[in-house]
Parts: structure tokens; sequence; C-alpha cells
């Protein structure tokens, strides 16, 4: 049975058709990517679908009383004060209440000396206590502090003021509070954009292991293929869904694109044929062969045509270096980078070749930025050499754009940068990045963040660099256009270091990863896939004699080192079997405190009544502490 019907929705704005005669349902459990370019009408389908916008025709058909997630991120006045962990807590409001009830409940037990009307009081007790536990009401506290922290929140922070927060830390609490609340479908609108790797990663966790329903709206590629299960493509108005994950929907829209080429082409090449052989059939001009052109003629008449297929309008974009660079390009040794009470890097060496096509990943503030600076000559280190090499010429991508000046036109902008070109040069290469009519009388401070990113990559294409410094260049581009930039990345010869939190981005571009961690930046030879399986080997490290000529002594070393480890596994296990039985024995000990609780004799004597509750409590309260220490060493053991 479906959870939500979506019927013939169409929606206009100003004449202009965003939907049309959209059609599709939803089952529980589906985990839904919906892609499309900007402007294509996802968030105008996400906002029907929780009632906040009416579509002009059709109808969305749901369960009575179904409850939807959407990110609003509105906040109302009484909730600006509040700190993060009690901005999350009111999502469990009515677990609140609940404790409450059950308190005085308790009281009420321990009062009555009716028989009848303690059997009722113990009857509701019991009912709604067995609702507060289906509930989560001895987990909801765990649940908000691993979540918060899930979405990179310090235990530090959990007091702060909702008040003092970004706006992008606000949208990653309206984030928390929304999984928190566990809704019969999430609607998560580029959930990612304020989170780092990290959280992302946690992210992914979370919703794959989620027993409910959502739909996502994000450009993060990598990140559909880890969650989604079926993608929705919004594309002229229209809706296409696909049973499969974010990389089988491209692999299927491009063998349709190539189908329908080819059901064109071939179509195409029937009606020229018909047509020369009607063409001839008239030059005989007989009355018998006019007939039979006029019988084809209304043949052909009759041929529904089938439309070639279109293809998004894409930016066209080449990166050749004008000079070729020497074999080094970066060398840094013993490079260091501190500012007063803060150490970004020590002791970094690095080599780029000619050729290499480098990722550099790390958390905010790690540095990433400051060693671009670096390598312009910006800034310089504290420590170290960094040198760069013969005939290297750098152009440079800024992901906040300061190289554009806001007042000037698009047109003049560019003529700017390169004022040997003549008019319609200008005109050709602005074209060729969608930049079309009035567009290029726009003002640069006008240009959406997307525009803003063609035009800057379009100057850096044209400056010839061998060496590309890319700071976020996905940041603004919809998906077609990271497509494009990838595929030029690919085809380029010369070397480039880019900086990047897209991890399919960086999958598709780069053959070495720079990771600035722990204070040092690590080389992996491979992708960001590569990267990331050998960071998880690292952590668990595996003691295995796989060398031939290591020494006897190193053998040793390692078989201790596995004895060790197989020691702290078989304790492990054994503290897991005794956390066992003491859970299983907190478990029996509070069944006695129940069964005495539901006698009605307990409460003859109040201090005994209170005495069981209150004792019951701490083995309560010891069994959520097992619980979560059996959870952690489960884990442990099986990683």
């Amino acid at each position: 049975m479906a959870l939500f019907t979506v019927q013939k929705i169409s929606k206009e704005y100003n004449t202009n058709t965003i939907l049309e005669n959209v059609s599709f349902l939803v089952n529980p459990g589906d985990a839904i990517g919906l892609v499309g370019l900007n402007g294509s009408g996802k968030t105008t389908l996400f906002q029907i679908i929780a009632d906040v916008l009416h579509p002009d025709e059709g109808q969305v058909i749901h369960p009575v009383g179904w409850t939807v997630g959407y990110l609003t991120q509105l906040l109302m006045e009484e909730e600006i004060h509040l700190s993060l962990y009690d901005f999350c807590l009111t999502v469990f409001n009515h677990l609140i209440e609940t404790e409450k009830e059950l308190k005085n409940l308790e009281h009420l037990i321990s009062n009555e000396t009716d028989d009848d009307s303690l059997s009722e009081l113990m009857n509701k007790y019991s009912s709604l206590r067995e609702r507060y536990e289906n509930g989560n009401g001895y987990g909801y506290h765990s649940a908000i502090k691993g979540t918060l922290i899930g979405l990179g929140f310090d235990p530090e922070e959990f007091q702060r003021s909702v008040s003092e927060l970004s706006g992008g830390q606000k949208a990653r609490l309206h984030l928390a509070r929304m999984l928190l609340s566990e809704p019969d479908l999430l609607l998560l609108d580029e959930p990612t954009n304020h989170l780092d790797i990290k959280s992302i990663a946690w992210l992914e966790k979370f919703l794959r292991d989620y027993r409910g329903t959502f739909m996502v709206i994000s450009h993060d590629r990598y990140f559909l293929d880890k969650v989604a299960n079926r993608i929705f493509h919004i594309e002229n108005s229209q809706l296409i869904t696909y049973e499969t994950g974010y990389t089988g929907f491209i692999k299927q829209r491009k063998t349709q694109f190539e189908i329908l080429m080819r059901q064109h082409e071939n179509q195409q090449k029937e009606l020229e044929r018909q047509k020369e052989i009607i063409r001839r059939f008239k030059n005989y001009g007989s009355s018998r062969y006019i007939k039979q052109a006029q019988a084809r003629e209304k043949m052909i008449a009759k041929i529904q045509a089938t439309p070639m297929p279109l293809e998004n309008k894409k930016t066209k974009l080449n990166f050749t270096p004008a000079l070729l660079s020497g074999e080094d390009v970066i060398l840094a040794e013993n490079l260091s980078m501190e500012y007063p009470g803060n150490s970004l890097f020590t002791d970094v060496n690095l080599h780029l070749r000619r050729g290499e096509h480098i990722g550099l990943i790390g958390d905010n503030g790690t540095g990433k930025t400051t060693l671009f600076k670096l390598i312009q000559g910006k800034s310089f280190p504290t420590t170290g050499e960094i040198s760069i090499g013969s005939k290297v010429n750098i152009g440079y991508y800024d992901q906040e754009m300061k190289n554009l000046n806001m007042d000037n036109t698009v047109i003049e902008e560019l003529w700017d940068h390169y004022p040997k070109l003549d008019y319609y040069q200008i005109r050709s290469l602005l074209a060729r990045f969608l930049f079309i009519g009035d567009d290029i009388y726009k003002l640069v401070d006008e240009l959406s963040g997307g525009e803003k990113g063609r035009l800057s990559l379009l100057i850096l294409m044209l400056k010839g660099s061998n060496l590309l410094l890319l700071d976020e260049p996905t940041n603004h581009l919809d998906v077609d256009s990271k497509e494009v930039l990838e595929d030029a990345l690919n085809e380029y010869s010369g070397s480039f270091v880019v900086i990047s939190h897209d991890r399919y981005f960086l999958n598709k571009v780069c053959t070495q990863i720079w990771a600035l961690e722990n204070n040092t930046i690590s080389s992996y030879l491979g992708d960001y896939d590569y990267y990331y399986q050998k960071k998880l080997e690292l952590e668990k490290p595996e003691f295995e004699d796989t060398e031939d000529d290591i020494t006897e002594t190193k053998k040793r070393a390692l078989k201790k080192q596995k004895r060790q480890a197989e020691n702290s596994i078989r304790k492990q296990k054994a503290d897991l079997r005794n956390l066992e039985k003491a859970i299983s024995n907190a478990e029996n000990e509070l069944n006695t405190f129940d069964e005495l609780l539901a006698i009605p004799e307990t409460y003859d004597d109040y201090d005994k009544a209170q005495e069981v509750i209150k004792q019951r409590e701490i083995v309560q309260s010891e069994l959520d502490e097992m619980y979560s220490e059996w959870m952690i060493l489960h884990e442990e053991i099986h990683e």
C-alpha cells in the first residue's frame, strides 16, 4: 500500500509552467532522490507535498493524521532563547508529559486505599508506561546527544543559546530536530549544504538505517548514491521516475537519449527515402506514378514524427595550457604554518609533478586555503620552504569569487581581463558559457551563484594556466555544469590541486588525495574512495606477515602484537558475556519490582512503596548504562 500518491499536479508562476500533470506514488520505506536543474520545480514539489503550497491542479492523497518533516528553518520567538539541547528536547514534549503523568500516578497509587480504584490506577499506569517505553522514553536523551554530535556539534556547545548560532549552525540544528522527530515522511532540501564530510557520512548512515520514508533534494551525487534507491527527475515541467540509484539513473538517462536519437535519425532517413521516391514518381509524369506519389505523401502526413531529443544546454569548457611546465611543479619541504595560538600544520613535505591531479581535503579551518596562499606567494610559511617549478603559470579559482568586479557588467568583466579580444570574440565566448542576449549586460552583482561560477571558470579557462588551484569549484554549479567541469579537468594536460567536499567530483577527477589531518598532510595515491578505504584500514590494523623479506625480529614483534590483539578481543567477548549476564539479572530485578508495584498490598505501607519505586529507578538507570556499554562493546568486537 502506498504511503501517499501525487495525482496530476500542475503549478504555474506568472504564466511560467513549473510542473505539468505530474503523477507518482511513494511506498513506505522508499528512499528517493529528487534531481533536476535549478528552477525546475523541486522545491515547489516539496512545498506542495508538505501542504505549504497549493497546486493549480491535481492533489496529494495521503493518510489522515500523517506527519511530514519539512525543513523550513523558521524560528519561533520562544525558541530563540532555548539552548541547543532544549531546542531538540521540544520534539519529546509528549514523553516529558508522560513522565509527569507516570509520577502523578505513582503518587496516587501510593495513597489509594480502595481496591477497585487501585486496580484501575495500576492498569492505567501499566498501559501508560508501556506506551512510554515503546516511544523510546528511556533512550531519547541519548538520541539527542548522538544526533547533535553526529551533525558536528561538540557536547560543550549543547547549552549554547540558539540565538548565538550562525546561519549554517541553525540549519544543522533544525536538521537535528527534524531527524529526531521521525515523521512518516522526511522532506530534505539540500541537507548536506552546511555539513563537513564527517557529518555527511553520519547522515548517510542515519538515512540508510532510517525505517521511515524520505525524499531528498541534493546536488551531492555521492550522497545520493549512498542513500537513494529511487530517483525522481524533473525536466521540462515533467517528472520521470527511475527505480535505481543516482549512478544507475545517469546510465539509464544516457541510454534513453541514445535510443531516442537513433529512432529520430532512422525515421528521418526513412522520410528522406520516401520523399526521394515521391520526387522520382512525380518526375515520371504518368498518372499512375503521380497517384502513387500522392498515396505516399498521404502516408507520410499520417506518420507521427519522432521529436529530436533535446540535451540541456551545456557550457563548453576546455582548459588548455599555453605553456608546458617543468617536471617538478610544487616542492614543499618541512613546511609549517602557525598563527598566534593556532598551529595549522607542521613539517609538511609535498611534491607535485606535471600532469598530476590532486584532491585536497580536510575539515574546515585546517589550513587548505592557507596552503593555496602559500603556493601563490600571497603568504609566507612560519618555517620551511615552498618552491614553484620552472615555467609554472598559476590559475586560481576562488570559491568566494573575490576576483570578480561586482560593479561591472558581464561583458565588461571579461573584457577587463582580456582587453585584446574583439567584441565578436567576447560575445561568442560568453554564448558558449550560456550568457546570451541581454544576459551579457547584467551586472555581475546581479548574477546567481551558478552564473558567477560559470563566468569565473571562463576567465580561468582563457588564462591558459598549466597549474590550476581550485577552491570548491562545484559549490554553485548544477549537475550538468559539474559534469562539464569534470570532463574538462579529466582532459586537462596540466596539473591541478582542488579543494572540495564533493566526493563524487573527487572520485571523477583526482588520481591522488592530499588529506590535511592531525596537523599534517598525508598523501594517498588514488581517488576519494581509495583514501576512505585506506583510512578504515589504518583505524583497524591487521597483523599479517605478507612480506617475504621481513626480519625474524619483526615477525616475532608482529606475532606478539597479533596475540595481544586476539587476547584483547577475547577479553572484550568475556566482558560482553559478563555484561549480558548482568543485564539479564537487572531485567529480572526490574520485573520483580514491577510485580511488587502491581500488588495493592505494596501500597499499604507508603514508605515501603516509595522505597520500591526508588530502587526500581536506580536499577532502571543502571540498566540503561549497561545497554549503552553493551552497544559500544558489540560494535568494537564486530567492526
